[in-house]
């Protein structure tokens, strides 16, 4: 039962937050800063969640496989390479480091 309160209390919090976007006014989203929040924003996030994701296991900080492929994907990255060979670099790296037994 406590499962079904957590998701009916999710689904509220979700609908009341999606309300109180739609309740701002529109004067206030034509501000300079807040068009700048608004474009830095997502590019935040994600940057945390991919450090998150590969530099953590559980509460603890780890340098492993992953950060490998992170920096292969970044090497890719500023050689300006598709979107699709990023990824397999982070991928096979990633896979190369782990087949090594170090990661």
């Amino acid at each position: 039962m406590n499962v079904w309160i957590a998701i009916g209390v999710t689904v509220l919090g979700c609908y009341a937050v999606k309300l109180a976007g739609l309740l701002v006014p529109a004067g206030a989203l034509e501000r300079p800063v807040v068009k700048r929040l608004a474009a830095l924003l997502p590019v935040a996030l994600l940057a945390a969640l991919t450090a998150q994701q590969t530099f953590a296991d559980g509460q603890v900080l780890v340098l492993d496989a992953r950060a490998a492929g992170l920096g292969a994907a970044a090497v890719a990255l500023m050689l300006r390479a598709p979107f699709l060979l990023v990824v397999a670099a982070a991928v096979l790296v990633t896979a190369g480091v782990r087949a090594m037994g170090v990661g």
